[in-house]
């Protein structure tokens, strides 16, 4: 692990088959990830700090005579209250704003899937972004907010058709693209990318 670089490094013996080695470094994708994350510094709600919502960096700011309802702009997120109070209530402001969000989007692609939706929640799952049941409940990753919409509405698709289809195969994916209506790969790849740095934003540890 190189922690310095932000790699971690796949070793073997020098006849090791190069090509079965990457192969079962791609199974172990999730553990990967979270190893490379690990070694990345977290990203607390602190005033001054600048983080992506909706994709749009913002920077947060503290104004002490303010209301302690965080106020969002194109450019700023403000909050007043007493600074020890400061990291509780961006969090809660983002975790609103994801259920709303999120309940919002669910529904209309529930809602063109033809499906029943009972319920949208929001948790903080370490590996998975959306989690649904056979009962037409859906939960995601409330961090979600933090992503650009196209990465929002990519899991949003995903999730509700497998409200349709509880598998990844063709009729899923044929369901997954009309909800989306976008490159779903190139969402999906995207939020990869970004995963391990959303997953850190607003942890102390």
């Amino acid at each position: 692990m190189d922690e310095k670089r932000g790699l971690l490094k796949l070793t073997g013996p020098l006849r090791m088959n190069r090509k079965a080695a990457l192969e079962w470094a791609a199974e172990q994708k999730e553990w990967v990830e979270a190893q490379v994350g690990a070694m990345l510094p977290p990203e607390p709600f602190v005033p001054g700090a600048t983080i992506p919502v909706e994709g749009r960096d913002v920077l947060l700011e503290r104004v002490a005579s303010g209301r302690r309802t965080p106020v969002l702009d194109n450019v700023r997120l403000t909050c007043g209250g007493p600074e020890e109070g400061f990291a509780r209530r961006v969090e809660t402001f983002l975790k609103r704003r994801a259920v709303d969000t999120l309940s919002r989007e669910t529904a209309e692609a529930a809602d063109r899937a033809g499906v029943t939706l009972k319920a949208v929640s929001v948790g903080d799952a370490e590996t998975r972004w959306g989690s649904c049941s056979s009962a037409g409940r859906i939960r995601y990753n409330w961090r979600l907010i933090l992503a650009p919409p196209e990465v929002r509405k990519y899991v949003v698709a995903h999730e509700v058709a497998h409200l349709v289809h509880l598998n990844h195969g063709r009729e899923f994916k044929a369901l997954e693209s009309r909800l989306f209506e976008g490159d779903a790969e190139a969402a999906r790849l995207l939020l990869r990318r970004i995963g391990s740095r959303l997953k850190r934003i607003g942890r102390t540890r």
